[in-house]
């Protein structure tokens, strides 16, 4: 990704403290959105100082399109799209809060949509662009108190999978891939540690990750690839 201009989000996140310092290992321009600048600072720990001076950070509420639409246009070009916000929640489907509900198709799904959406536009208009989403093994493997968890992230699937199609003949290419358990502080905190060691850390998925937003990865396209470690 030598040279790439890459919108990066959730770069501040617990999955972004692994993905985050291996895009610019690759040699990447990069721009991350943020919340909070305490997640700002604490991905700085996580960098050599030169690294960090690399990255632009601009403060940005995903689910408010014309906040995504300025920032892609600050940009001026994208080359890749790695979409890495997303939440986790649990409750049993017949308890769940319309109001829940909703939160959790906006963080997953709707975000999803919006930085996809402009962000292709920006693709399409250069003829260039890799696209690469985070779902769940969930997705696809649906269970018990995870309704709106599973239904949001099998739409993230549905739509890169649709974008994928969109793109086909360019060199444009978008997929998706599907964690299980995922190391980071949340969900250590959520469940504890015991069997942390088999889930799958942010570096490994990380590496997944940007093989697919790399030249390399061109003739995949539509993919919803499995990461799931020894869960």
């Amino acid at each position: 990704m030598k040279g790439k201009k890459v919108l990066l989000t959730g770069g501040t996140g617990g999955l972004g403290l692994g993905v985050t310092p291996l895009v610019l290992a690759q040699g990447a321009d990069v721009t991350i959105p943020y919340h909070s600048a305490q997640e700002v600072e604490r991905l700085k720990s996580y960098l050599p100082p030169a690294d960090f001076a690399r990255i632009q950070f601009f403060p940005v509420d995903l689910i408010n399109e014309a906040a995504v639409q300025e920032l892609v246009n600050t940009m001026g070009r994208i080359d890749v799209l790695i979409h890495l916000v997303g939440g986790f929640s649990m409750g049993k489907t017949h308890e769940y809060r319309l109001e829940q509900w909703r939160q959790d198709f906006d963080l997953n799904l709707t975000t999803t949509f919006l930085v996809c959406k402009h962000s292709l536009q920006k693709m399409l208009e250069f003829g260039y662009g890799r696209i690469v989403t985070v779902g769940s093994r969930g997705a696809v493997e649906p269970g018990g108190q995870l309704a709106a968890y599973c239904a949001s992230k099998a739409g993230v699937v549905a739509l890169t999978k649709a974008i994928a199609d969109e793109t086909k003949g360019t060199n444009i290419t978008a997929n998706v891939v599907l964690p299980s358990i995922i190391d980071t502080p949340a969900n250590r905190a959520a469940m504890g540690a015991e069997n942390a060691s088999q889930w799958v850390k942010p570096e490994s998925l990380g590496q997944v990750i940007c093989f697919l937003a790399s030249e390399a990865a061109k003739d995949i396209r539509g993919a919803a690839i499995p990461v799931c470690g020894s869960v």
